[in-house]
C-alpha cells in the first residue's frame, strides 16, 4: 500500500489544533479522518484500522489515555502506532503515557507543524498492516 492510501486518524478534540494539523497534513498527501474526542477516535480505530493514529490527551467523553487503552485491546490495535500529542510536559505523564506503547510522545508547543508532518510521514511509512 502506498503511503497516500495509508490513512491517519487525529483525534483532537480543540477544533483549531486539529484544523491546523488536518491541512498540514492533507498539503502533505497525507489521508486523514478526524474525531473530536476519545470514544469517537476508538470507535473510527477499530472499524477503519489507520495505519498511524495522532492522539491527543486532554479530551471530553474519554481521555487519550484510556482510548489509547481501549484500542490495545483489540488484535489489530496491539501494533497500530500512536503518537500521543498534547501539551502536558510533566515526567510523570510522559511515563503515564509510556504504559500505552507510543510510537511518539509530542508536546504540541515545542514541536513546528512541519516536524509533525515529517514524523507522521516516517511513522506510516515503516508500519506494517
Amino acid at each position: 500500500m502506498d503511503s497516500s492510501e495509508k490513512r491517519v486518524l487525529l483525534v483532537e478534540d480543540d477544533q483549531n489544533i486539529r484544523e491546523l494539523y488536518a491541512i498540514a497534513l492533507i498539503k502533505a498527501g497525507v489521508n486523514i479522518m478526524m474525531a473530536e474526542d476519545g470514544d469517537q477516535g476508538v470507535r473510527q480505530a477499530l472499524a477503519h484500522h489507520p495505519a498511524l493514529i495522532l492522539l491527543d490527551i486532554d479530551m471530553p467523553i474519554m481521555n487519550g489515555y484510556d482510548a489509547a487503552a481501549r484500542i490495545r485491546e483489540d488484535a489489530w490495535g496491539k501494533t497500530v502506532p500512536i503518537i500521543f500529542l498534547t501539551n502536558r510536559d510533566d515526567p510523570r505523564d510522559k511515563a503515564h503515557a509510556s504504559l500505552h506503547r507510543p510510537e511518539r510522545y509530542i508536546v504540541k508547543a515545542t514541536v513546528p507543524v512541519q516536524e509533525l508532518v515529517a514524523q507522521v510521514k516516517k511513522a506510516i511509512e515503516t508500519f506494517r498492516e
